[in-house]
């Protein structure tokens, strides 16, 4: 089967985050079963516009800003659109990481209205919005969008609920998780370190790490390192590193190019994810695969799971909550074996990226034969 999948932006140091990673991670599972796939995506930052990312063939075409202030929103790959229109019948399916963008909705009306059948994966990122925008963009793509691709695949049942409210529809819903590669090496840090490794992103409240830092940074001799592109929260991290004294001992190191994440993370003895809204975060899973113990919040899609396993702290996601969940980590390294180990079980049980390729072989023949019954839509 030839595959393409589509999603908003790849960067050399990852800006994007999960659904990238999400893209590359299935696409190499699927090529492993024999299939041909591409991965066609939005681009910049690159000296030299690479061919191959991860091992999976990837056509890169540069962004441009449509509009300002709207971040990833206002985005647009005129490039993209063009090979997407001119290639479109050389693949069997077409699956789109989409979002409220102007790169991936346009090209997803676009397969719509073709013969080729569409699967659309949105992580979360299309849900009832307070955003002023989403309305408009709703009403002239999301909506058409979703209700004629073949599969919408969901990550929880949360945001299967969120999408059928977008579309006013009940959809044709399948529902996938995220999935890894169980990776060669383990953590094996060689000082006690709680790393922080995301986009610098208001969700993700790096800020909040800081504050925790100041916090248990007078109670031992552990450093804290915030790993990760600025989206907006940067200028702030460094304010409070400053004015709380902090460095060098809580430092923010930028952005690592994504290939680079793991070997980072298994320098670490605690991963720290405090964000809310989480669906099923990559960073997570790549840093249980390492057997790393985590702390989360209670509104991250994982939650209710790793915390009945025991395989993560979970917290209510106020900053003493996170401060005492870190501090019982850090102070027994007993517990975070433990809950290390059992993290790593749950990622090799749960969220084996062999069982979403499996998953995604299903979804893509039942898509197409439905193609393959369907007048196009007008």
């Amino acid at each position: 089967m030839k595959i393409l999948q589509v999603a908003t932006l790849v960067t050399p140091d990852g800006a994007y985050g999960g659904p990238v990673r999400v893209a590359l991670n299935q696409l190499r599972a699927l090529q492993e079963l024999g299939h041909e796939v591409t991965l066609a995506a939005g681009t910049r930052g690159f000296e030299e516009v690479p061919t191959v990312v991860d091992g999976v063939p990837v056509r890169l075409f540069e962004v441009k800003k449509t509009v300002p202030g709207t971040g990833f929103a206002g985005l647009s790959s005129p490039g993209l659109r063009k090979f997407v229109r001119s290639n479109l019948d050389a693949f069997d399916v077409v699956h789109i990481h989409l979002a409220r963008d102007l790169v991936t909705l346009p090209i997803a009306r676009r397969v719509s209205k073709s013969q080729v059948p569409l699967v659309v994966q949105p992580h979360g990122m299309i849900d009832e919005s307070s955003n002023p925008l989403a309305p408009l963009i709703d009403a002239f793509y999301t909506r058409k969008v979703l209700r004629t691709s073949a599969r919408v695949l969901a990550l929880t049942d949360k945001e299967a609920k969120s999408l059928r409210n977008v579309s006013r529809s009940s959809l044709r819903l399948d529902r996938i998780t995220n999935g890894v590669r169980m990776p060669g090496l383990t953590a094996r840090p060689t000082s006690t370190e709680v790393l922080f490794l995301a986009r610098l992103h208001p969700r993700k409240r790096a800020a909040q790490f800081v504050e925790m830092a100041r916090d248990l940074s007078a109670e031992g001799d552990a450093s804290f390192a915030l790993v990760g592109p600025d989206e907006g929260e940067g200028p702030l991290v460094e304010a409070k590193i400053r004015q709380y004294g902090l460095s060098p001992r809580v430092r923010w190191e930028g952005p690592i190019s994504p290939d680079a994440t793991l070997s980072r993370m298994a320098k670490a003895s605690v991963y720290v994810l405090p964000s809310v809204g989480e669906v099923v975060p990559m960073s997570l899973l790549e840093a249980m695969s390492l057997g790393l113990p985590c702390v989360i919040t209670k509104s991250n899609g994982l939650a209710e799971e790793l915390s009945r396993s025991g395989a993560a702290l979970v917290t209510d996601g106020s900053l003493e909550g996170l401060t005492t969940a870190v501090r019982s980590l850090l102070a027994d390294q007993n517990l975070r074996s433990e809950i290390g180990e059992r993290a790593r079980k749950v990622v090799d049980e749960s969220f084996s990226i062999g069982a979403v390729a499996a998953q995604l072989e299903l979804f893509y023949g039942a898509a197409t034969a439905r193609s393959q019954s369907r007048v196009p839509p007008k």
